[in-house]
């Protein structure tokens, strides 16, 4: 048992005794697995342990996430999981992980305290992304391996030292695709007017929902 744990009780009286009562839920998510999905209904602050399949590389969104994290997610629902080293985890492997709720610049991310608070247990079946229209990407599918079909509505343009973007739109909103350094994707070949699939992890920045993609073959020329 953790350190930390083995002193919650004392600390729970310690806060009834002066008048303020943790509710009831965050005490609970503490000590047991919850689902990705219940923990995105707890507040910014809140100790979970989460169990699921990893849809991204570690670091692969370093240029602009700024760690080594990964995303992570069961049935229908996703985190990502900031990390500052690389753990060395790769998409299908299951992650039990245990860390506290934040916020980051609008993405709700689970942060653990140590990396071993993170822990690999074999591997999963893989995550099939999710399709949607592009007007569709947003809170409901942040965390998640989603897929749009679309057109190219604003050619790639740098956004260094991030990465790079465009816009594509298939008719329901225009949405941003953000690539980040690390993933090496040559967009050098794609121009407004062609449709595109794109696959990715569903992500946010500030009010903007993005998607951003993994490999090389998470971005094809396709057909509508």
């Amino acid at each position: 048992m953790s350190s930390w744990r083995r002193y919650l009780p004392v600390l729970f009286l310690l806060l009834v005794s002066a008048g303020f009562a943790p509710p009831a839920h965050a005490v609970a998510a503490a000590h047991r697995v919850v689902s990705i999905a219940q923990a995105r209904t707890l507040p910014p602050g809140t100790v979970v342990t989460v169990d699921g399949v990893a849809t991204t590389p570690s670091g692969a969104f370093e240029s602009s996430f700024f760690d080594e994290g990964f995303g992570l997610q069961e049935r229908s629902a996703g985190i990502y999981v900031s990390v500052a080293v690389d753990l060395g985890i790769t998409p299908r492997t299951r992650v039990r992980v245990t860390g506290t709720l934040r916020d980051s610049s609008g993405l709700r991310v689970l942060v653990p305290d140590d990396p071993a608070a993170v822990v690999v247990h074999g591997n999963g079946p893989a995550v099939r992304p999710r399709l949607l229209a592009t007007g569709a990407v947003g809170e409901n599918s942040e965390g998640q391996l989603v897929r749009v079909v679309a057109t190219i509505t604003r050619a790639p343009a740098p956004d260094l030292p991030y990465g790079f973007k465009f816009s594509v739109d298939d008719g329901s909103g225009e949405l941003t695709i953000f690539v980040n350094t690390q993933t090496g994707i040559d967009l050098a070949g794609l121009a407004a007017g062609q449709t595109v699939g794109v696959t990715g992890f569903s992500s946010q920045f500030d009010t903007h929902y993005e998607i951003d993609p993994r490999f090389a073959a998470d971005i094809t020329s396709c057909h509508r």
